[in-house]
Parts: structure tokens; C-alpha cells; sequence
């Protein structure tokens, strides 16, 4: 399975692996590496760390290493809109996830956080509350085409982020 989660808040990461059934493999930018300690664990794990300057070669790293790791039964996580988006908005998804998928053949599973509710984008400090995983059914890639079945994935995913935030999406409408 690929993973294609929203991505709020650092809380995704240290969440998702305590909920999944399977190990997770995370594909991550490679700076990450050089935050002491944090990143050196992350460097001794089995994951996927992409230069994204190098977007070809970044790319073909994903699925050699993908590949490999989904035929050993772990999972791959990716955060299709690259980084942490603020709460009640909508970054721009990219095809990575759902090419990885088409290419190995594994299904995808959409997933929507509200984590940003209680560890907000590049915020120290967190506030009490509850948070809600909304996990999608498994969509199949097998003779699909990597950006409709991106479209699909990110179609629940924000329609997903409405309900389980109405309130962040709410003023997101006011605005407009």
C-alpha cells in the first residue's frame, strides 16, 4: 500500500506508525538528515530520503526503493502536497504518491488528519484537544493513469478535511 496523507502538523509522522498494521517507510527530503539527533535516527531507518533539487534521479530513487520495501510488506507514506499546510487551506497535490503506485502496481489509501487542531504548523507549543484520522478505502492503480487517480485521492482527501474541520474550512469560504 502507498499512503497519500494531508499534512498539517509534525504529529502525522509520529502517529500514523502507531496505527497502521504493517511498518511504515516514510520518503522524506533529505535535510531532514541534518537535524541532530531526530535526523540521524531517521537516517538509520529503513526510508526513503530524496534530494528534491534532483527530481528525475529523486524520483527513481522512490520506486527502486519503493518497490523494494512494499515487496517486504512495509508500507510507503508520502505527503503528496510536500510539507505541512496550514490548517483550512489546500496546497497543490503531486503526482509522486499515485506514480509510485501505477509503477508497482500497489493500491493507495487516502488519509485525512486534523492535527494542525492541537499542533499547528511550525508551532512549538500544542493544545489539548482530539484529533481525528479519517482512513479511505483502498484505491487500486492498476490501469489508471497517475494524475486522475491523484484527482481521486485528492478529492476525498479535501472533501475528507471538510468534515472532520468544517469550522478552518468555513472561514476558508468567508474569504472568498
Amino acid at each position: 500500500m502507498v499512503l497519500l496523507v494531508k499534512h498539517q502538523s509534525t504529529l502525522e509522522t509520529f502517529l500514523l506508525p502507531t496505527l497502521m498494521p504493517r511498518p511504515l517507510a516514510y520518503v522524506f527530503k533529505k535535510e531532514l538528515l541534518y537535524i541532530p539527533f531526530f535526523g540521524w535516527a531517521m537516517g538509520r531507518l529503513d526510508m526513503i530520503h530524496i534530494d528534491r533539487a534532483l527530481r528525475a534521479k529523486a524520483f527513481s530513487k522512490v520506486v527502486s526503493q519503493g518497490q523494494e520495501l512494499l515487496a517486504r510488506g512495509i508500507w510507503v507514506i508520502m505527503f503528496p502536497e510536500g510539507t505541512r499546510i496550514p490548517r483550512g487551506e489546500r496546497g497543490v497535490y503531486k503526482v509522486g504518491g499515485t506514480k509510485l503506485a501505477v509503477q508497482t502496481g500497489a493500491a493507495v489509501v487516502p488519509v485525512a488528519v486534523n492535527t494542525a487542531t492541537v499542533w499547528p504548523r511550525k508551532a512549538f507549543i500544542k493544545r489539548p484537544g482530539l484529533v481525528t484520522v479519517s482512513i479511505g478505502k483502498p484505491i487500486p492503480s492498476q490501469g489508471r493513469r497517475a494524475d486522475e487517480l491523484m484527482a481521486e485521492v485528492e478529492a476525498w482527501i479535501e472533501a475528507e478535511m471538510r468534515r472532520l474541520d468544517p469550522q478552518a474550512y468555513a472561514a476558508a469560504v468567508d474569504m472568498l
